[in-house]
């Protein structure tokens, strides 16, 4: 079973001054329903009213409510978090510091080894120490998610510097 990458034409992206949420569930090979579940419920009982798109993966969701891709070309992708204003996200690092480089707010929704979402629970542990150095707001249980959501408007994240020049010195200097 594969993956289709699909590209979303210029009319699926975002018009000028609608808050758009990008949700994002990675490129594991497990579904991850029980956050699209959530965010389905939010909508359909009006507390969410934004657009809402969904990078799925290999979760397969139907839904009237928001617009689901598998997978999108990467400078898609780019373009899709560069209008959001909120990325929902897995507890994946990729996915995060990507959010965070655009100066995104972001909440995160860790995988769960107990639902079958991964085989571990290291998620867990990438969103709280993201979180308590202020770059996220953590989601640890889905029924949080409603209140995360309803702390974006106050929340700002701490700036994200990237650590990339620094470890290319060290490892040009290891090979030195």
């Amino acid at each position: 079973m594969g993956i289709t990458i699909t590209g979303i034409s210029q009319s699926n992206l975002w018009r000028v001054g609608i808050l758009m949420i990008l949700v994002t569930l990675g490129t594991q090979d497990k579904s991850f329903h029980r956050l699209l579940t959530c965010l389905e419920e939010l909508i359909e009982g009006g507390f969410l009213k934004e657009k809402v798109v969904v990078q799925a993966g290999h979760t397969k969701f139907d839904s009237e409510y928001m617009e689901i891709f598998d997978l999108v070309p990467m400078d898609q992708f780019e373009e899709l978090i560069t209008e959001a204003e909120v990325l929902i996200t897995h507890g994946g690092v990729g996915s995060i510091i990507t959010a965070l480089k655009k100066n995104k707010k972001v909440i995160a929704v860790a995988r769960r080894e107990e639902y079958k979402e991964h085989t571990n629970n290291h998620q867990l542990e990438i969103i709280e120490e993201f979180s308590k150095q202020g770059y996220l707001l953590p989601v640890l249980e889905i029924e949080d998610l409603k209140d995360a959501i309803m702390k974006i408007p106050g929340f700002q994240p701490k700036e994200f510097k990237s650590n990339t020049e620094n470890m290319m010195a060290i490892i040009q200097n290891y090979i030195k």
